[in-house]
């Protein structure tokens, strides 16, 4: 449940986060504008608090039936969307301008500039911020414990208050969430060496 969680949630934070990013990067201002207010609104309050507004303030305003591990994939979508968009809006504003000009110069559409030229530069030097977020994220979903969900903490918990010994029980917690970290920060260095460093 937890790497469910983790993965849904940082596919769709990404695809948020560079949309987001590229939207504040060059976008147009009003769209811009929405961006910067989602960020600032989504990194300005706790995850705790975003997912308990899904999950219990939301079925009140919408009138409809939340599901909890649906709230916390979207709260990871939501949250790590907005973390991302500032990853990438830096690595792409950090590219030189050269570049762009480049591809103006050539004739090409700003979104084979984007995808084919500034793009492959930004990605580069957007990896190891990259790698920082899915870790955090991964450590975060251990807060929708709160709503039930039955990921790694909750599981532990609900082990311990049946044979009362915690140690035990929360350091194999400790230590599988060390092994999936581990396993991510290894998966991002290896993607880091094989790019070509620009």
């Amino acid at each position: 449940m937890t790497i469910k969680i983790t993965f849904w949630g940082l596919f769709g934070g990404f695809l948020l986060g560079a949309l987001s990013g590229v939207t504040r990067a060059y976008g147009h201002p009003i769209l811009s504008a929405i961006a910067q207010v989602y960020v600032a609104v989504i990194r300005g309050t706790p995850i705790v608090v975003q997912v308990m507004f899904i999950y219990f303030a939301l079925p009140l305003l919408a009138d409809i039936r939340v599901d909890a591990e649906w709230a916390a994939i979207v709260t990871l979508i939501i949250n790590s969307g907005a973390y991302i968009s500032e990853i990438v809006r830096g690595a792409l504003l950090s590219v030189h301008k050269g570049l762009k000009e480049a591809g103006q110069a050539m004739g090409l559409p700003f979104h084979k500039i984007l995808f084919h030229i500034i793009g492959p530069v930004a990605f580069r030097r957007m990896i190891p911020p990259l790698g920082n977020q899915c870790i955090i994220s991964l450590k975060d979903s251990s807060l929708f414990i709160v709503i039930g969900v039955a990921e790694l903490t909750r599981q532990g918990q609900e082990i311990m208050a049946s044979n009362f010994r915690a140690v035990e029980i929360w350091s194999a917690v400790a230590i599988v969430y060390l092994i999936l970290t581990g396993l991510m920060a290894l998966g991002l260095h290896l993607v880091e060496k094989r790019m070509r460093i620009l």
